[in-house]
């Protein structure tokens, strides 16, 4: 952390150009590298200052320091960045303000520690049709030839567009293919529009279409959502999910090479491990635990599990054995006072209800869930989950986002209100049990402050508070002006681990983080307007 230090950027930006290149040589250096097994192994990764800022805005409205600076800490973890529609790509306005795909790009390209490789996490999610079998986080594409359409040239190509760009070659661009898209197509067909999916095609060919141009690119891992062990555990739903991911991958160009891996957990609650329900066999009251009414004969109980069995069936399939895996373990560690310390009872019921640490009542139940807490923070998977192949556990969910709304709000997102938002409502599908959602959630992939509260609260490992510490400030900090282009420099500060960018069209601000975590000292801002007057904090 590093005090402030200001500077006005004076005249117009064309005229500036005239004397002088901003632009920093380091930034012309390209660290290009092979595709590796792991893209994690040895590897830092992209934090996102778009999260950082949401994180501000709560950090603001709590009282209390410890759980601020916890809150702190968590600005400083990676997280994924969703392209969940095709203004995403651009950003800006048009995007909530959020940052564009190359932003997004830049930044980490700042935040690359010279030599060391940095992963970036991008989100491809605008399926035609998307979430069939959901209405908080339908899409704004249609389910039709249209729909591909639009997907392939305005989603897809702009996006390879981007990725393929020379001056992102030393990045590690992890992508995560179209969350809950192929799931729906093995286990709910009775939906209407799933079934129309599936008879369709159309989501099928649109998968294939993003594997092939993605996959065309050395420098980006390609790993598919298939969705977590409380929907697919069953003997008969992983046989065939991984039936119809062996046909879809295997009619790409690069047949089952074109992958790196598979995602579970995107988005969902369910642990890592049930540390005192580990063997699914094991006989209470005479039925084995697999049989009680939370797990309903699905014997894997965890997303550890649930690897594991699906590592072994990919490879009997024809996948190589060095497929990958990754767990999104933000919002998966169930911890707070109501968390177990041991599995108790005479029946398998009470047994398995004592000692669960997913405090859900049905494993169904996924929008806000009430009691969650953060998980496991990202990073690289050691090699006590070695049977799992796991390449890394991931943050693909930013923790205080939200997973959709009960009532109707006004957007231009495709979203619509679900009622497994609404706490009240039950579905016989869940067991007839009410959802245990947050109330007046805002939509999907929208900030929702008490959520972000809860799950730094619930969190499991706890979040340690931040170093609150700061080096000196700054110093000799100049900027030069081209077209469109501030090219910042500052002086190194003995202390300071990275340094954070502000800016504002105002003096005094507020200031919004351009850039966060970069560890050179300079910086270009891009994308700016001639003529116009800015003013920077470091």
């Amino acid at each position: 952390m590093c005090h402030r230090n200001f500077i006005l950027i004076l005249a117009t930006l064309l005229i500036m150009s005239l004397f002088i290149d901003i632009i920093p040589k380091s930034f012309s250096v390209v660290y290009a590298e092979p595709h590796v097994d792991n893209p994690f192994e040895g590897a830092t990764s992209y934090v996102n200052p778009d999260y950082a800022e949401l994180i501000d805005s709560s950090i603001a409205l709590v009282n209390d320091s410890d759980l601020a600076s916890r809150m702190e800490t968590i600005k400083s973890y990676p997280t994924a960045v969703w392209l969940d529609r095709i203004a995403a790509i651009h950003g800006g306005d048009i995007n909530n303000g959020r940052k564009s795909l190359a932003d997004h790009l830049d930044i980490a390209l700042a935040q690359k520690q010279g030599d060391t490789p940095i992963t970036a996490t991008i989100v491809i999610y605008d399926l035609p049709g998307r979430d069939c079998a959901a209405l908080a986080s339908n899409g704004e594409l249609p389910l039709s030839e249209e729909g591909l359409e639009r997907y392939k040239t305005e989603y897809i190509d702009p996006i390879v567009s981007v990725f393929s760009d020379p001056k992102y070659q030393d990045i590690r661009i992890v992508t995560v293919i179209e969350p809950d898209g192929l799931p729906n197509l093995v286990t709910n067909l009775s939906d209407p529009e799933c079934a129309e999916a599936n008879s369709s095609g159309i989501q099928v060919e649109a998968t294939q279409y993003a594997l092939n141009q993605l996959h065309s690119i050395d420098n980006v891992y390609i790993y598919m959502d298939i969705a977590h062990s409380g929907w697919l555990g069953w003997d008969n739903n992983l046989q065939g999910v991984v039936s119809l991911y062996t046909d879809v991958v295997q009619d790409t160009s690069a047949g089952l090479q074109s992958i790196d891996g598979f995602i579970t957990n995107t988005s969902n609650y369910t642990p890592l491990e049930e540390p005192y329900l580990t063997d699914p066999n094991l006989n209470i009251g005479g039925q084995p635990l697999r049989s009680s009414n939370f797990y309903e004969w699905n014997s894997n109980f965890d997303e550890i599990d649930f690897t594991e069995a699906l590592y072994n069936a990919f490879v009997a399939s024809g996948f190589p054995q060095d497929i990958g895996f990754l767990i999104d373990s933000s919002r998966n560690g169930w911890g707070g006072a109501e968390r177990p310390t041991e599995a108790s009872g005479d029946t398998v019921n009470s047994y398995v209800d004592s000692g669960r640490i997913d405090r859900r009542d049905h494993r169904g139940l996924w929008c806000n869930v009430d009691g969650a807490g953060m998980g496991l923070p990202p990073q690289v998977a050691s090699g006590e989950f070695e049977n799992t192949h796991l390449d890394a556990f991931v943050w693909v969910k930013p923790p205080g986002e939200s997973d959709g709304a009960s009532e109707f709000i006004d957007n231009d997102e495709g979203k619509n209100p679900d009622p497994n938002c609404d706490p009240e409502y039950t579905d016989g599908a869940n067991a007839g049990v009410p959802t245990g959602a947050m109330p007046d959630a805002p939509l999907a992939g929208h900030w929702f402050h008490e959520q972000f509260v809860m799950l730094v609260e619930n969190a499991y490992p706890a979040i340690p508070p931040a170093d609150n510490t700061a080096p000196n400030a700054p110093t000799a900090l100049t900027a030069v002006a081209d077209d469109g282009v501030v090219g910042l420099s500052w002086g190194s500060v003995i202390g300071a681990d990275s340094y954070n960018v502000k800016r504002s069209e105002t003096l005094g601000g507020p200031y919004t983080t351009i850039a966060s975590n970069i560890t050179s000292i300079n910086y270009s801002d891009t994308g700016l307007t001639n003529g116009t007057t800015y003013y920077y904090v470091v």
